[in-house]
């Protein structure tokens, strides 16, 4: 009997995981919301596609747990699977009811919870920025006067940047609490620390990182989301000072967190102040951002399809990593001021992809050479910034 493959994503990612899961024999479902039902999934790879009502992609979990469990009337369920970061809960809440294998609610926790990973890590030994959950008020008070100001407050189970907030005094943060009224347990604060953010990605096969690739952002996420900013990153030396840091760092936590098998993205920084690597966050997923194919410009190896791979083995087979090339690349990419914007003249023979969305631009640039594609993103993000950058506000959550 060939398994069943339930895929959960409140957006349109993953194709390749599907595709992959296909090719292995595996017959494919997709839960995801009714708002993208016209979206371009490769229906070629999915058997059938089932479709929850939304509400700025916002789901009704018991509306999930009925539907799915509707569906296994019918349909003997091997595997969940969420493709996206919003759904890791999802998905866990439903392997805990079905009583399917896989991540259930508590480790689904730490890739989830900015409070909850921070406060492990915490444990564990792992350094991560000084924090405070937005709980208790005469708690909050005494943290603001043994921790020096400026603090980042952060939605504990958003992704990316949204949520956040830079405070630079106690009446801004005072002014932000209050703003979140009763959401206010929903998030924690954490004292902000200025320097280069660097990114892991990981393929995990029963606690072990088969592979972890170790790259670097231009400028960091939350200035490129909240001030307006060409986003820029590269693929770093295995072998470079940094990349064995951090490299090391995501090792030493993701043993800590639980993940048993699967993907990982995540997030360090490294103070401009004293020069160490601090934890910001991770996730049971591959990165956003089309950071995948950064990945695979470098390195040829596709984050979506061995995790598909990996889903299937399930720990009652070995698994092997492709050999990867040992190349470099760099992502640039920008809101743009065109609908649909001419990247007809980045022709340069090193560029690996071209995004084509609406009123965005993207290249990645992939080489042997690690000065070459310094060199190329030097070059192209100016030519950004020139050619098609724009900016937007950013709202609170991801559907503002």
């Amino acid at each position: 009997m060939p398994l069943t493959i339930l895929c959960i994503s409140s957006y349109e990612k993953g194709h390749d995981f599907m595709r992959e899961a296909k090719q292995q024999g595996c017959r494919v479902l997709l839960l995801t919301s009714k708002s993208l039902e016209g979206a371009a999934w490769p229906k070629e790879s999915i058997d059938e596609i089932f479709y929850i009502p939304d509400k700025n992609k916002d789901w009704n979990i018991r509306d999930v747990i009925y539907g799915v469990s509707y569906m296994a009337r019918t349909e003997e369920i091997d595997r969940i699977v969420a493709l996206d970061d919003f759904d890791v809960e999802k998905a866990a809440a439903l392997r805990e009811h079905l009583r399917i294998g896989g991540m259930g609610d508590t480790t689904a926790r730490y890739f989830r919870d900015k409070l909850a990973m921070r406060t492990l890590a915490q444990e564990m030994g792992i350094p991560v920025p000084e924090f405070i959950h937005v709980l208790n008020h005469k708690k909050i008070n005494e943290f603001a006067k043994k921790v020096k100001f400026p603090y980042m407050i952060k939605a504990r189970m958003l992704a990316g940047a949204y949520g956040m907030k830079k405070v630079h005094n106690e009446q801004e943060m005072w002014e932000r609490i209050n703003f979140l009224a009763d959401e206010q347990s929903f998030f924690l604060m954490e004292r902000f620390v200025a320097g280069n953010i660097y990114h892991v990605d990981s393929i995990v096969y029963e606690h072990e990182i088969q592979y972890a690739v170790a790259s670097k952002y231009g400028t960091p996420p939350f200035e490129v989301a909240h001030e307006g900013r060409v986003f820029t990153s590269r693929t770093l030396d295995p072998d470079s000072e940094n990349a064995q840091k951090v490299l090391a760092l995501n090792e030493r936590l993701l043993k800590a967190l639980g993940l048993k098998r699967g993907v990982s993205h995540t997030e360090f920084i490294e103070s401009s102040e004293d020069g160490n690597f601090y934890f910001l966050e991770t996730s049971a997923r591959v990165g956003g951002a089309n950071l995948h194919l950064l990945v695979e410009a470098a390195t040829g190896i596709s984050l979506w399809r061995e995790w598909a791979k990996i889903e299937i083995l399930k720990g009652e087979h070995p698994y092997s990593i492709p050999k990867p090339k040992p190349d470099f690349a760099a992502i640039i990419t920008s809101l743009s001021k065109q609908e649909w914007p001419d990247l007809s003249s980045y022709n340069d023979p090193e560029v690996y992809w071209k995004l084509n969305k609406e009123y965005h631009a993207g290249v990645i640039v992939s080489s042997p050479d690690e000065s070459r594609i310094t060199e190329l993103v030097d070059k192209y993000t100016q030519r950004f910034y020139n050619d098609f950058f724009a900016t937007a506000k950013m709202g609170e959550r991801p559907n503002d």
